[in-house]
């Protein structure tokens, strides 16, 4: 079973001022939060190619050249003699180095299961190692100056003050993209806030009594992570 979110249904202009909210959230209606994890979203559109182009020097990518449009994309990269690929020769999934060029954002939007993520690069991974699930507030902080419209999610796991059970609560942002059928999508320049709720108290008189008591203003119930 999933968690239920609700979306709060305030206008937010940026994205440090989502995660000031998010926060401010947290410490009023919380018993205790987590610290965060955060989620960075992969180079989706040509305008987030052409931030991370004018501000970072190279990127990951993943695929599986079995999918639709996959092999000749990469091919493409290959000719450009931009990618180095962790194994040369692989079967049919990859991973590698893109070093980020100019020419290159004629390839935007790429097919569906090729990836071109930061999510390895500084302030938003380690480029030695797996991107970390977990950060503290401050390099929350470093990502969120550096986002651009790069889009980025962040979920803290907490007790709500007054609920029963905390499995699977929390608050989670989405920075530049929305949540939808329990995937991100870009959006940009959208903003927003959504408080989750547990299967287990979710929909039970004391999840009911939660949500008319907390003094947000909240959405319509969607499928949560």
């Amino acid at each position: 079973m999933t968690s239920t979110l609700y979306r709060v249904r305030e206008s937010f202009s940026d994205a440090q001022g989502v995660l000031t909210r998010a926060r401010e959230i947290l410490r009023e209606l919380a018993e205790w939060s987590s610290i965060p994890s955060p989620r960075l979203e992969p180079v989706a559109t040509a305008e987030q190619y052409r931030y991370a182009l004018a501000t970072f020097d190279t990127a990951r990518i993943y695929g599986n050249q079995e999918e639709p449009g996959v092999a000749p994309c990469l091919d493409d990269f290959r000719r450009r003699t931009v990618v180095t690929l962790d194994n040369e020769k692989p079967n049919s999934w990859f991973a590698g180095y893109v070093r980020l060029r100019t020419e290159l954002g004629d390839l935007w939007p790429l097919p569906k299961r090729l990836t071109i993520t930061l999510d390895s690069t500084p302030p938003f991974g380690d480029p030695d190692s797996e991107p970390n699930p977990d950060c503290t507030d401050e390099e929350l902080d470093e990502m969120v100056s550096a986002l651009g419209p790069l889009s980025l999610g962040a979920s803290w796991d907490c007790r709500w003050r007054g609920l029963p059970d905390f499995k699977d609560c929390g608050v989670q942002v989405c920075l530049n993209s929305i949540w939808t059928q329990q995937t991100t999508e870009p959006s940009p320049g959208e903003f927003g806030v959504w408080i989750s709720l547990g299967p287990r108290v979710a929909w039970t008189t004391a999840g009911e009594n939660w949500r008319r008591d907390c003094g947000l203003p909240l959405g319509e119930p969607q499928s949560g992570w």
